[in-house]
């Protein structure tokens, strides 16, 4: 693979001259960010960051393109965010690869993550006919009552390194189609993926004759602050961890700003005594090691009914065996590398204090090193029997370690399920209707997804996507999602030659 063409391809060269619509020029100045790949750990590009006056010069830009973009009809640009899907067709290849490389997933995943964002310009496009309102009958006489959407203005999204393309463009698309303007700050881990997406759009947007300013991309953790404390971004769109979550969401909130917010998971499958074991294995396991356990959904604890405990346990066991290691651009592996030596890090503490709290480690972790693991950032899927309540189990690490319990009745199974601080995502795996049902309903996952016989990652665009509790409560993507970058106004038309007050007031002259 010629990662100096795939950059090629994407627009992507050396010394790229900077415009607030985020061409940013990769080279040697002083304020740059390193993109290494944690496959081979090679140099990758340097991508110039953004300063604080350059910040000033992209908002300045953007809230004057707000100004015409409002006005283009939805359907138009619903139709310019169709050209958005139609190049990302085009540049699928290349992109998933670059994502494979830069962030160390497997190239079917950086595949999977292009068509994500193919298949929510395809959503976009039809809500783009759909931003409905209500109308409402009035209790006056010759009254009409009805609301309407309206854009927000600027959108501010601020990305995670473990879907450095896919969560931009949920944002994007549905934000674009309900007529605000998007400023990107990208995951510093991941900036050439941003580089690359930053060039599509803009390449789409011109071929358009539209202003400059619709969609940005700016550069550097500091502008994050920026972000957040800025009173002209009404809305600010969040991923990344619970702990920087609350600081976004104290500053935004303390300007009277509005944010979407998608956190931490810690998530569980249910594996019932009346579950189908195969389906429930390849769930599992593909929950738990994908993307290196480095998604907000990966799959970090299995509650198994104490009958099927024991068989389950073996059948974990001997898959974990047959898990392939390697670089992620070859289709033969199963799990390629962690973000980077400090998430390696992260995961050898979160084994040590897991042994120090009790748990049984029935498949140990380790780094892998020599020959093709010497960039460092190779570990191993690690199984752990565990009770709930250690802190261990209680807190995510953003890597491929399972926690394994047993339970006896589907109450307690729940109760265990819940028992946990944030509340993304979450599985039963049972034949059983009346289980699964109990699941889904009121009294069962107090998660913000909840499937049945399927895993708790690998989720659709169709529906909403985000979390409850330490989650973030936000929402993104489908289903109704859209309301998020809007806001809402009520009018009412008096049609009448006389203006009765409502709840029957008199106010006579």
């Amino acid at each position: 693979m010629d990662i100096k063409n795939v950059l090629k391809e994407l627009g992507i060269t050396e010394n790229n001259s900077g415009t607030s619509t985020g061409y940013q020029w990769i080279g040697s100045d002083a304020r740059v960010i390193v993109s290494s790949s944690p496959a081979d750990g090679k140099e990758i590009a340097k991508v110039s960051t953004t300063t604080p006056e350059d910040y000033e010069k992209v908002i300045s830009t953007s809230a004057a393109a707000f100004l015409q973009w409002r006005n283009v009809p939805a359907p138009k640009r619903g139709e310019i965010v169709r050209q958005l899907g139609d190049a990302l067709r085009q540049h699928k290849e290349n992109l998933g690869t670059l994502v494979s490389y830069e962030m160390g997933k497997s190239l079917q995943e950086g595949l999977g993550e292009v068509q994500e964002m193919i298949d929510i310009c395809d959503f976009a496009v039809g809500l783009s006919r759909q931003l409905y309102g209500l109308t409402m009958h009035s209790e006056r006489p010759g009254h009409r009552m009805y609301e309407q959407w309206h854009p927000l203005g600027i959108v501010g999204i601020i990305s995670a390194f473990n879907f450095p393309v896919a969560v931009w463009s949920w944002n994007a698309a549905l934000a674009l189609v309900c007529g605000n303007v998007c400023v990107w700050k990208p995951s510093s881990k991941t900036p050439l993926c941003a580089v690359a997406c930053q060039h599509i759009i803009a390449s789409v947007l011109k071929a358009n004759d539209m202003p400059e300013g619709i969609s940005s991309l700016i550069t550097g953790n500091p502008v994050g602050d920026l972000i957040n404390n800025d009173p002209g971004i009404p809305l600010v769109s969040f991923t990344g961890s619970t702990r920087v979550g609350r600081l976004v969401s104290s500053a935004v909130a303390g300007r009277f700003g509005r944010t979407i917010l998608e956190l931490g998971g810690n998530n569980a499958i249910i594996i019932s005594k009346d579950a189908d074991l195969d389906i429930s294995l390849v769930g599992a396991v593909f929950g738990a090691v994908g993307t290196a356990g480095q998604r907000c959904t990966s799959t970090r604890r299995l509650i198994i009914h104490e009958d099927i405990y024991e068989a389950f346990k073996n059948k974990l066991v001997k898959a974990y065996a047959q898990l392939r290691i390697g670089d992620p651009l070859d289709q033969n592996n199963h799990v390629g590398p962690l973000i980077d030596k400090g998430a390696v890090e992260v995961y050898l503490d979160a084994i040590e204090k897991g042994k120090a709290q009790g748990a049984n480690f029935i498949v140990e972790g380790g780094v892998l090193a020599g020959g093709p693991y010497n960039s460092g950032c190779y570990v191993s899927p690690c199984i752990a029997e565990v009770k709930n309540h250690y802190q261990i189990v209680q807190d995510e690490t953003f890597a491929p370690i399972l926690y394994i319990m047993s339970y006896k009745t589907l109450e307690e199974a729940i109760a265990l399920q819940n028992g946990v601080p944030q509340g993304l995502s979450s599985a039963i795996m049972t034949l059983n209707l009346r289980e699964a049902e109990l699941f889904l309903s009121v009294n069962g996952s107090d998660c913000g997804i909840a499937n049945v016989n399927i895993g708790t990652s690998g989720a659709e665009i169709g529906g909403a996507f985000g979390g409850e509790k330490e989650t973030g409560g936000g929402r993104e993507s489908g289903s109704d999602a859209w309301k998020g970058y809007m806001r809402r106004q009520t009018n009412t038309i008096n049609y009448a030659d006389k203006l009765p007050l409502a709840q029957g007031i008199k106010f006579d002259l």
